[in-house]
């Protein structure tokens, strides 16, 4: 097995991961306060900054531009001290976190919790990635 090379980051980059409504951005938003690091919501930054390729009528969602996202946090990251939050990781490069955190909620929470948010689509928190 190869040696990682060592990080010249500070702080470590921890991606936060799981399906829609098992507590990533709740997690990330109490870590981040509780150890003074940064959180940055994908699904958020996307809408924000327009890192997407216009909205997907069928699928209820905006079509995120994998690269634009990239682009927008490869400072960010080389910087170190982040907390990323997203349902999936297989766009980000690995070099950028020194863990991956995979959440997981028992289905029938989880159902609850996403009838309760009335459709998390329709919030506009609904992202595909191209």
């Amino acid at each position: 097995m190869a040696a990682r090379r060592a990080s010249a980051r500070a702080r470590p980059n921890v991606l936060v991961t799981g399906t829609p409504g098992t507590g990533k951005t709740t997690t990330c938003s109490l870590l981040a306060d509780a150890a003074g690091v940064a959180h940055v919501n994908i699904g958020d930054l996307v809408r924000e900054k327009g890192l997407h390729d216009g909205w997907d009528e069928d699928l209820d969602c905006h079509v995120i531009n994998e690269d634009l996202v990239c682009d927008e946090l490869e400072d960010r990251m080389e910087e170190g001290g982040v907390l990323v939050d997203y349902h999936g990781c297989d766009f980000f490069p690995e070099r950028w976190f020194d863990l991956v955190v995979v959440l997981q909620t028992d289905n029938s929470i989880l159902h609850d919790r996403l009838t309760s948010r009335c459709s998390w689509r329709k919030r506009g928190r609904a992202t595909r990635r191209i």
